[in-house]
């Protein structure tokens, strides 16, 4: 279960007056996981119409959104200095311990369950 390929998905609605520090805050995060991170992908959409920002990021398995949290917990805390989780879907299985993560953490907000049934990655090592 944990070795399998897990896609989060998050739309985060901006609070007014804060799209510069959350592009900021973004851009920031997004450095740091692009040299310490151990996601295999990670890309940040935004509506500045809306506000809205939507972030996808896959992970090769459980331990490694673990790892994740360990390593950025910093920078997700500044991220959400400048928005709220508008809606958050989890694409996978993760593990007992990431499941406790996402139930207990410091930042509340709902989040949607989506099973894997099938697929597979052309990412350099990534499993099918």
């Amino acid at each position: 279960m944990s070795d399998e390929p897990i896609l989060f998905q998050n739309t985060m609605q901006i609070t007014e007056g804060h799209l510069d520090g959350f592009r900021q805050a973004i851009q920031s995060a997004i450095e740091f996981v692009g040299q310490h991170g151990p996601q295999d992908m990670v890309q940040v959409f935004i509506d500045e119409e809306q506000m809205i920002a939507h972030s996808f990021q896959l992970y090769g398995n459980s331990e490694a959104i673990l790892k994740h949290w360990e390593l950025s917990d910093p920078y997700i805390q500044g991220v959400m200095e400048h928005c709220t989780v508008k809606e958050f879907t989890v694409y996978g299985q993760p593990s007992d311990a990431v499941m406790d993560g996402m139930t207990g953490g410091d930042i509340e907000f709902d989040f949607t369950m989506v099973p894997r049934f099938t697929g597979f990655s052309r990412l350099p090592g990534a499993k099918t």
